[in-house]
């Protein structure tokens, strides 16, 4: 999955850019705070964790 896709489900999902890291951006909605990569393309198998993990579909 492509990374901006992956953030732009976040987003709607509520989350707002938080931080950037050094390797990664940081995104937080109330108490949560994902971690997301930053690289073009992320594996499909932590995206869709990801998006699990959030309620996200």
């Amino acid at each position: 999955m492509k990374q901006k896709e992956l953030v732009r489900k976040l987003l709607d999902a509520g989350f707002i850019f938080y931080d950037h890291g050094s390797n990664h951006d940081r995104y937080k909605r109330g108490n949560v705070i994902e971690v997301i990569p930053r690289h073009k393309e992320i594996s499909e198998n932590l995206a869709k964790a990801i998006l699990k993990r959030n309620g996200i579909k």
